[in-house]
């Protein structure tokens, strides 16, 4: 599958929720919302971010939603019917309107989701057989007839989807915005690339719709929509989002009741909880997001080839303190965290315990030992006839956390590695991206939310053909496990899936493709008078369909 990751580096920045936090604000039951960054698109088959799968959430509906405790529950689709062997959906759609009186269809489900096998890039792989395994969707994505892709609407109320093997998760995954529909009637008369650039280009079968939004402006202006099919369950009226990337400023807005719900870093965290009043509108959130360090092992790109060492990468991954780095410079309630999944996530659904609450079962190849790192470090000079290594730290500096971050983990990496140097490169979130999809970086502070409840959500990302931004890294036998897992011989055997995507993770790790790092939490505060916002840790960040003000 195409990477992952893009996504990813923009859960660097802060993405909660705020609302206005002035009496006149609540009395008028006008919600503003912060954004930790901006959207990048609005199109479903472009948007690689969760800023913008977010906003596009608040506006479309997909076939199913998720609840309040991350199960999926009927959304545009009233009911569903699977078949015996668990490749063939049916789902049954509702009567519901889109914004301008169209009525939602199958065949606006069966033109987005072929036209996002033809569009999409970075998202691309996910109806494959990696993920969704929808059938022909890896060959429609790599040009076949897009007619061949296992969709089908045998009248406007009923849409077919056969996969290619079943898909334990996947009414989950039809919450997810990859998968929502288009009024292609809407979508044709529109400008080539003008789709979701504007409220009049941008088509609502959702709670809300646009009122106001301009690429890359710091605020998005929505509204009610009164075509919702559930439109009398929705509060909200007129309400917006503002970008607002620092820490420092969100805390200000909250106090300011300019905002009356933010997310807050790590030293807010520390000067809420000295007052008494204040702490008391702190909450926190799984977020589900793993924070760890991509090593580019690109030999020819800048001083990547010193990263196709692996010795060099378990050097690194093995002299940073993690605990420190949670303790004294996230310090929002954030864990260390020594596996390549995060942890609280995942539930096996026999035991019911998280795929990674054993921290310590890789504790050979990560963990915190300087020694170790010190032996790694001697071999890889001596492997690759060096005393001394620069490499490039990119990150994004659209929120003021990372900056700490990074600045601790190079004290770290220099103080236990001697002859390792790290070079800082702050860039905004853009540039970062390309940066990063054009492979020019040594390291990169990533983070990546799970776009569904699974471990697979986090192990796709490093198969040989599932790296848009690539490590340049490539094994048969870690392939081979989620090909089984995905399609082949594992797929329909639960126990023995689940075992192997231990097998697989152990590979990773072993040749140190990443470095954990810590799992985060959303650490919010919350007007008293702000009820109903519902976060979940896979999938779309947040939902405001619930949302009242007192």
């Amino acid at each position: 599958m195409k990477k992952f990751l893009v996504a990813a580096m923009l859960l660097m920045t802060m993405i909660f929720a705020g609302c206005g936090g002035s009496d006149s604000a609540g009395g008028d039951k006008k919600l503003s919302v912060m954004l930790g960054s901006n959207v990048v698109s609005l199109d479903s088959a472009q948007a690689t971010d969760v800023a913008s799968f977010e906003v596009i959430a608040d506006c479309i509906d997909g076939l199913m939603q998720l609840d309040a405790d991350g199960k999926a529950i009927p959304a545009i689709a009233e009911s569903y019917d699977v078949s015996a062997d668990g490749k063939t959906y049916t789902f049954h759609l509702r009567d519901a309107k889109w914004a301008n009186g169209d009525d939602v269809t199958a065949e606006d489900f069966v033109f987005a989701w072929r036209r996002h096998c033809q569009k999409a890039e970075e998202y691309s792989y996910i109806m494959g057989n990696t993920v969704a395994c929808v059938k022909n969707a890896d060959a429609v994505t790599k040009g076949a007839d897009p007619k061949t892709l296992g969709v089908s609407a045998p009248d406007p109320k009923t849409f077919v989807v056969e996969l290619d093997a079943p898909v334990s998760f996947f009414p989950s995954l039809m919450a997810f915005p990859t998968f929502y529909p288009i009024n292609e009637k809407f979508y044709s008369s529109l400008a080539e690339g003008s789709y979701g650039t504007s409220p009049e280009t941008f088509l609502s079968n959702g709670a809300f719709m646009l009122a106001s939004y301009v690429p890359g402006a710091a605020n998005i202006q929505l509204k009610k929509n009164d075509s919702y099919w559930n439109a009398a369950k929705v509060s909200l009226n007129d309400w917006q989002y503002q970008v607002v990337s620092s820490s420092d400023n969100a805390l200000t807005s909250f106090k300011n009741g300019t905002l009356n719900v933010v997310n807050i870093g790590g030293n807010q965290v520390a000067h809420v909880n000295q007052d008494a009043e204040l702490s008391k509108n702190l909450k926190t959130f799984s977020s589900g997001i793993l924070s760890y360090l991509s090593f580019n092992q690109d030999a020819k790109n800048h001083h990547a080839g010193a990263l196709s060492n692996v010795n060099l990468r378990l050097a690194i991954s093995n002299a940073i303190d993690r605990e420190s780095l949670v303790d004294n410079f996230v310090m929002n309630g954030a864990k260390a965290t020594y596996t390549a999944i995060p942890l609280d996530f995942a539930p096996n659904a026999k035991t019911g315990k998280f795929f990674s609450e054993d921290q310590k079962q890789f504790a050979d190849v990560v963990s915190f030992n300087v020694t170790k790192a010190q032996e790694y470090l001697s071999k890889a000079k001596s492997e690759l006839g060096k005393d001394s290594f620069e490499l490039n730290l990119i990150f994004s500096n659209d929120g003021d956390a990372n900056t700490k971050i990074v600045q601790a983990i190079k004290s770290q990496v220099e103080e236990n590695l001697p002859g390792v140097m790290i070079k800082l490169q702050p860039m905004p979130k853009a540039e970062y991206l390309s940066n990063v999809t054009s492979n020019n970086y040594d390291l990169a502070l990533t983070d990546w939310k799970p776009d569904y409840n699974d471990p697979m959500t986090f192990l796709t990302l490093w198969t040989t053909t599932g790296c848009e931004i690539a490590e340049h890294w490539s094994n048969a036998d870690y392939d081979k496990i989620i090909s089984d897992c995905s399609t082949g011989s594992l797929a329909e055997d639960y126990d023995a899936r689940w075992s192997a995507l231990y097998d697989a993770e152990k590979i990773l790790l072993d040749n140190a493709v990443i470095a954990p790092l810590y799992t985060g939490v959303s650490a919010v505060l919350i007007s008293p008078n702000v009820e109903g916002i519902e976060y979940q840790a896979a999938g779309v960040n947040r939902s405001f369909k619930n949302v009242t003000i007192k």
